[in-house]
């Protein structure tokens, strides 16, 4: 019978909350914060889907297109990859909306992402972006705290308390219990956003990939636990408060912390400690490194002068023009090598300092269970810092195939020769630009994403044992007047 005291507390407390008319009321507001959510999510998913993969397919489309020119020139020419957008983000788009979505890409060249909705929108963003993560993990843990405020305190309140004391229910029965609860309340809400989110999948993908579905559970039980967490401290603070108004304030301080002054605090703490370089003076000190290397286009160069002697001699001639490949594209190749190892070191350099200010944040999980989830969420739905350097270093990879390729074109079919040699002209086919291999973006597996938060994991597991273990520990403490 004791063990089915914490359910019979749970049960309670549900059935009155959904028959309240405050519950009623917070319920109404949140379905509509979550159709708009949901809509406008949905909305813009298809949209900025079908806006990329058109544009995209345009790009490709005039590239093989283009005449009949030289190698080089296709390289300068270039290509801009867009990032797709990923479906689970009308879930959570985290920082797609900052980082922009699209690269150019060139030879000898490394570009920065461009065209962030952000930057092509009003200052109205800087407010946030209502979505159904957003309500989930701000606006669901303010309706459990309005409604478990005053779960326990209410009835120390009016002496209810003390005759469920004395009848034998224990502290421990009565605040899981209220938690259970409590709890349930939020996975009301909880699981039809979910399934909405399944739903919006499937359709716009005609069918849901097993990827998808391992992330979606992954997310359910993240934001369970979570809300297990909130619904805990909430039934917690209301034992513990003298009053409900007590419980109240105490609880809306606690859910300001969380969601607003620490995750803002822990970003300023981070870029504090680990100052990043601005965009002008990371340039520059590729440019001054790049200086220092040698100009691959200028063949006077102390660097490539020395280079291309050492070539003639392997090849024992007296001139490029008598070697039996283009000198210039091997030369451009030696130096798009070389130009794209320094930019990698440098952006090796600057990733690192982003990771140690993200590291700020995600070590601020430990004191708050908000920035556990956010980091967690948006990982699983692709819309990170980490899902937005993965597209960066692919599209510089896919860049340096092409420069090269090119370069390899230029080696193989152009001639020494400026007016042309009788078997090497200086333009070639536009079949070749056929050949190029289109750029397949890959995401993060489910697996990689779990190894990749697993500090925002442990945070919440030691949330959920912490406060379990004070409520073990202090329920007897606790006094029920």
């Amino acid at each position: 019978m004791r063990n089915n005291i914490p359910l019979l507390f749970a049960r309670q407390l549900y059935i009155t909350a959904v028959k309240s008319r405050q519950c009623k009321v917070l319920a109404g507001i949140l379905t509509i914060l979550i159709i708009y959510a949901g809509w406008t999510g949905f909305s813009t998913w298809q949209q900025q889907a079908a806006s990329r993969q058109q544009y995209q397919q345009q790009v490709r489309d005039n590239w093989e297109k283009m005449p009949d020119k030289h190698p080089h020139r296709m390289a300068h020419y270039g290509y801009l990859v867009f990032r797709p957008k990923y479906p689970l983000s009308m879930f959570d788009p985290g920082m797609e909306s900052y980082t922009g979505n699209s690269i150019f890409l060139e030879a000898h060249r490394q570009n920065t992402t461009n065209f962030s909705e952000a930057g092509l929108s009003t200052g109205l963003l800087r407010f946030g972006e209502i979505s159904l993560a957003m309500i989930l993990q701000v606006l669901l843990p303010l309706m459990i705290i309005f409604i478990g405020f005053n779960t326990v305190a209410e009835d120390r309140e009016n002496g209810t308390l003390k005759i469920l004391l004395g009848q034998g229910a224990s502290w421990q029965s009565i605040i899981f219990g209220k938690t259970m609860g409590l709890l349930a309340l939020g996975l009301t809400v909880l699981v039809p956003v979910l399934l909405l989110l399944v739903a919006g999948c499937a359709f716009l993908q005609q069918s849901l990939h097993a990827d998808e579905v391992l992330r979606i559970c992954s997310i359910f039980l993240a934001y369970a636990i979570y809300l297990g967490i909130i619904s805990l401290i909430t039934a917690l603070v209301s034992s513990v408060s003298r009053s409900a108004r007590v419980a109240l304030v105490s609880l809306i301080g606690i859910w300001l912390v969380f969601t607003i002054i620490i995750p803002r605090s822990a970003t300023a703490v981070g870029k504090q400690l680990y100052a990043a370089p601005s965009k002008i003076e990371f340039e520059s000190g590729i440019e001054k490194e790049l200086i220092k290397k040698g100009d691959s286009h200028n063949p006077n160069d102390p660097y490539y002068k020395a280079l291309r002697d050492s070539v003639l001699n392997l090849y024992k001639v007296d001139s490029v023009q008598q070697l039996p490949f283009n000198y210039s594209g091997f030369q451009m190749k030696e130096g798009e090598k070389i130009s794209a190892a320094i930019y990698n070191q440098h952006l090796k350099e600057l990733l690192h300092i982003y990771q140690k200010q993200n590291g700020v944040t995600a070590a601020s999980a430990f004191i708050n269970p908000f920035a556990a989830l956010r980091n967690f969420s948006m990982a699983a739905c692709g819309t990170d810092f980490d899902a937005y350097t993965l597209f960066q270093q692919q599209a510089e990879d896919y860049r340096y195939q092409l420069a090269q390729y090119m370069n390899e074109l230029q080696i193989k079919l152009i001639g020494n020769n400026k007016s042309g040699d009788h078997n090497k002209p200086q333009i070639i086919s536009h079949d070749y630009w056929k050949t190029l291999p289109q750029l397949d973006l890959k995401a993060p597996s489910p697996k990689e994403i779990l190894k990749q938060e697993q500090v925002a994991i442990i945070a919440l597991l030691y949330w959920t044992a912490l406060l379990t273990a004070i409520v073990i520990l202090f329920s007897r403490k606790i006094k029920s007047a």
